[in-house]
């Protein structure tokens, strides 16, 4: 098992194994749903070795970016990435991104559980005052997933991106630390 930085009830969030999650996640960049759910630009495959380039930890004069592996409880088994991407430090903001990379994973709850270590390590560890996320007007799943979490639709891009010859919308949404810890306290008092 590769050492668990954060552990929720059903994944951990660890540091990437690059030699070996590469192979994985060039896999997940194969398939058109994965990158329709994740990526703005046109659908392309992506060998390990262009992984590994593109998850190369970038800045070395104080991080601005954090990417973790998910991974399951049960066999410590890679099923997506966590990120916190551009922190502002000045304003105490980042933006957030949450991936998971087969459609078989999607829906069991690793997503939620994920998330919630993540909200934690970016407004507890890294004393940020709020994050966004951006999703797809399509992206159902995601967009109750944030909104469950406490985020609000801040903003929306009308007809932004085309997926099968549609325009979407893309929307960003915007969580607050404060707003998270009433949601927090609230489901700590529910339980």
């Amino acid at each position: 098992m590769i050492d668990s930085l954060f552990q929720g009830k059903r994944v951990t969030l660890a540091a990437l194994d690059l030699d070996a999650d590469a192979e994985v996640i060039s896999r997940w960049t194969h398939d058109p749903e994965f990158l329709h759910l994740t990526e703005t630009e046109p659908a392309r495959p992506l060998s390990p070795g262009q992984v590994r380039k593109k998850l190369q930890p970038g800045d070395t004069e104080g991080s601005s970016r954090f990417t973790f592996a998910v991974r399951t409880l049960e066999d410590d088994r890679l099923v997506g990435l966590a990120r916190l991407m551009w922190v502002d430090w000045s304003n105490g903001t980042a933006w957030l991104k949450l991936e998971v990379g087969t459609s078989e994973d999607r829906g069991r709850g690793y997503d939620a559980d994920a998330l919630d270590l993540l909200l934690g390590y970016a407004f507890l560890e890294l004393n940020l005052f709020r994050v966004t996320s951006v999703v797809f007007e399509y992206s159902i799943g995601a967009i109750h997933l944030l909104e469950s979490a406490g985020f609000a639709c801040e903003a929306r891009l009308r007809e932004s991106i085309i997926r099968s010859g549609r325009r979407w919308d893309v929307l960003l949404f915007g969580l607050i630390r404060t707003e998270w810890e009433k949601g927090r306290g609230k489901a700590e008092a529910a339980q």
